[in-house]
């Protein structure tokens, strides 16, 4: 049994990494500044939860302390709406909080998993990304970025905290996951919550925009395999763990259509008009995974079509879900 910690374990691949770890028969401690909500009953049953927040290393080292095995950064500000809403809050957690954490991971001799994202490599046109791919980003004037920039910081430190503290690290890089519980903000989860709802699902400046949409099972697999790079002592590094197959998100926005019998065409929505220069929107986000293949034997296993009957299933099930708002950015 591995005692494994999780920051941000109340989040969605937070939650869905702790309940596969408590799946395996590990002993899980979940960070978090909000306790398991109703619908987590399986993680407030089985995990032991800290209240923190991971600007507060006091909090923290209650739970990252000698003895565990792992810890698991996710605690992020995630989502379009949030980085234009709380662009200091994005920057405080995702560079404070990660300090915070990789100094006590230092201290506790134990080994971390730092959640990254595809958001690093910016506007970079030369796709697909590899792990070492240039980063493209647009002007520190435009809130947009903050993400981009304070993840590409964690992974700054993740580094240099492995390079000069000798500190055992992996960071896996998310390509536009998605699934059950995700909160209704990106682009599958708030057309499908739109769709079911009878609401028009949005299709930002036209939709021609491409993703590669990740199922999340696929993305906890990913990070169970990069984390034992870093328990090993191995030279982890960064992995990119996303799907190859390239999907534009009209299209995406028309199956979910498909697949829930929704039939009211789509609302378009001018991103300038609506957003204004704050936000500044990818043309194609594509990942490079044949370092995760070779590597970590790992490869996305489930179609989008697939995941996306799944997610719909569940959302149908759960009426806790679409009764929450529409918390997209417009």
């Amino acid at each position: 049994m591995s005692r494994a910690v999780v920051t941000g374990g109340c989040g969605f691949v937070g939650a869905h990494l702790a309940e596969a770890l408590l799946g395996r028969g590990d002993e899980v401690t979940i960070v978090d500044s909000v306790p398991p909500p109703a619908h987590l009953a399986r993680l407030a049953e089985h995990a032991a939860f800290v209240k923190a927040d991971v600007r507060d290393p006091d909090a923290l080292a209650r739970a990252i302390r000698p003895g565990v095995d792992m810890v698991y950064h996710l605690a992020s500000v995630v989502g379009v709406d949030l980085y234009l809403a709380r662009p200091l809050d994005v920057i405080d957690i995702n560079c404070g909080g990660t300090r915070n954490v990789l100094d006590l991971v230092a201290r506790a001799d134990t080994a971390v998993l730092v959640a990254s994202t595809s958001e690093v490599f910016g506007k970079n046109p030369a796709v697909p990304w590899p792990e070492d791919g240039d980063r493209v980003l647009g002007p520190t004037s435009a809130d947009r970025w903050t993400y981009s920039t304070s993840k590409a910081m964690a992974e700054h430190m993740t580094f240099a905290y492995a390079r000069q503290r000798g500190l055992r690290a992996a960071i896996v890089r998310y390509f536009n996951v998605y699934g059950p519980r995700q909160r209704p903000a990106y682009v599958v989860s708030r057309s499908v919550h739109r769709a079911l709802n009878g609401v028009p699902p949005v299709v930002y400046d036209g939709g021609a925009q491409t993703r590669c949409f990740t199922y999340v099972d696929d993305a906890v697999r990913g990070t169970l395999a990069a984390a034992g790079t870093a328990s090993e002592g191995a030279e982890g590094g960064a992995f990119n763990l996303g799907s190859t197959v390239e999907t534009t998100v009209a299209e995406a926005v028309r199956t979910i259509a498909e697949l829930t019998g929704h039939r009211a065409p789509p609302a378009p929505v001018d991103t300038r008009a609506a957003l204004g220069t704050a936000y500044e929107d990818l043309v194609r986000r594509i990942p490079d995974t044949t370092k995760a293949a070779e590597v970590l034997g790992w490869e996305c296993r489930t179609s989008f079509r697939e995941g996306l009957a799944s997610t719909i299933e569940w959302a149908r099930a759960n009426p806790w879900w679409l009764a929450l708002p529409d918390s997209g950015a417009s």
